[in-house]
């Protein structure tokens, strides 16, 4: 089949970049024919939070991007939409995570299908967004309307889903493993490389950080751990930092916090999970989370909070701990982490696990779901 992907992937960074490269690798894998189709202009500067969009890895030599939309620029909408309705691929992918994209994939779709060949499916991210805006409803209604089909990866996106749409054909597939991360490094070559104390137990936060990750309630529960474990914070503030720095001197925590706040790129992704006894992601709330398949490929337990599809995804006391989210619950399951002495056996388990979520199941749900 002819199969366009219409979204973000590289020179952008980041885990969409990372998800939309890797599915287009499984479906080129498996004989289709496919495209990228991405943005000139992503996000406008004063609008994006980070210090840099842009990815400093090389293009992925396997794939053809074609970058043509720019999401604030109307006549880019239509000219993009009428190029691909007369290519007139079998399917144009979309994975929607924000309502800010909406009317300029919702316009790109809408034309396209006119074709009466094209299915567009939606992978939903979200459908509600973590942080809203007073134009999220009236946005993500126009793009639902232009979908023919909606792959979802956790209940809590589905059932934010019915609140648009309740007739269009629909599949729930569980977030795919993060696995073109390479390979797992032993401790001792991770810490030379983070100049980390290779003697130390190490929990990790993962990811850009923005107030609903829970980074707060990370710092209070750190407070509160009676074990010997240091905390690493590996990713870039999309958030005000300095409420977090208070944080980390409030509870005299300088010196059993190590605070990596760039941007990881992908190369050194490795090293952080190779350092980590466990994953902590408290978040306050979510859908699914990037990270969580991150932690699954490298075989690293888990600590998430009960929120949106996070249980899901990590059966509670079998490759890790699901707990409220507030900072004593979590303090008390990394306790019990180390006083119980469970990682070997949540290794073992991880290993089992993480067979149900191959990209291979992800393309099969994408074609089954065309095909009825």
């Amino acid at each position: 089949m002819k199969i366009v992907l219409l979204g973000t992937v590289w020179p952008y960074r980041g885990g969409l970049a990372s998800f939309n490269e890797r599915l287009l690798k499984e479906f080129q894998d498996q004989g289709h024919e496919v495209l990228a189709v991405t943005f000139t202009v992503q996000y406008p500067g004063f609008l994006f939070p980070g210090k840099t969009q842009y990815s400093t890895s090389p293009a992925p030599e396997y794939l053809t991007i074609q970058r043509k939309v720019n999401s604030i620029n109307p006549l880019s909408w239509f000219k993009v939409g009428r190029e691909l309705k007369k290519m007139a691929p079998d399917i144009i992918i979309i994975k929607y995570w924000m309502p800010f994209m909406a009317p300029a994939f919702g316009t790109i779709a809408k034309i396209a299908k006119k074709n009466k060949l094209t299915k567009v499916v939606c992978i939903a991210d979200n459908i509600i967004p973590h942080e809203p805006k007073f134009y999220d409803k009236s946005f993500t209604r126009y793009f639902v309307n232009q979908c023919d089909r909606f792959v979802v990866m956790s209940a809590s996106v589905l059932k934010d889903l019915l609140q648009f749409n309740r007739n269009k054909l629909r599949a729930t597939n569980p977030h795919p493993l993060f696995d073109n991360f390479g390979t797992k490094l032993s401790k001792a070559d991770a810490c030379q490389y983070l100049k980390l104390d290779v003697s130390k137990n190490y929990i990790l936060f993962f990811g850009f950080i923005r107030d609903y990750k829970g980074l707060d309630l990370m710092l209070q529960a750190m407070a509160l751990i009676k074990s010997d474990v240091e905390l690493i914070i590996a990713g870039e503030y999309y958030t005000d930092e300095k409420p977090y720095q208070q944080l980390i001197t409030s509870n005299q925590l300088q010196s059993r916090v190590h605070q990596f706040n760039h941007f990881i790129a992908d190369e050194e992704v490795k090293y952080f999970f190779s350092v980590a006894d466990m994953v902590v992601q408290p978040y306050k709330h979510a859908t699914q989370s990037g990270v969580t398949q991150i932690a699954y490929h490298f075989e690293v337990p888990m600590v998430v909070t009960n929120v949106g599809g996070l249980p899901e995804m990590v059966p509670h006391n079998h490759v890790g701990y699901v707990t409220a989210p507030t900072a004593t619950d979590i303090a008390n399951a990394i306790d019990l982490f180390y006083t119980d002495n469970r990682s070997a056996e949540f290794t073992t388990n991880l290993q089992e696990e993480k067979k149900r979520f191959g990209w291979d199941r992800m393309v099969e749900t994408i074609l089954a779901l065309v095909a009825r």
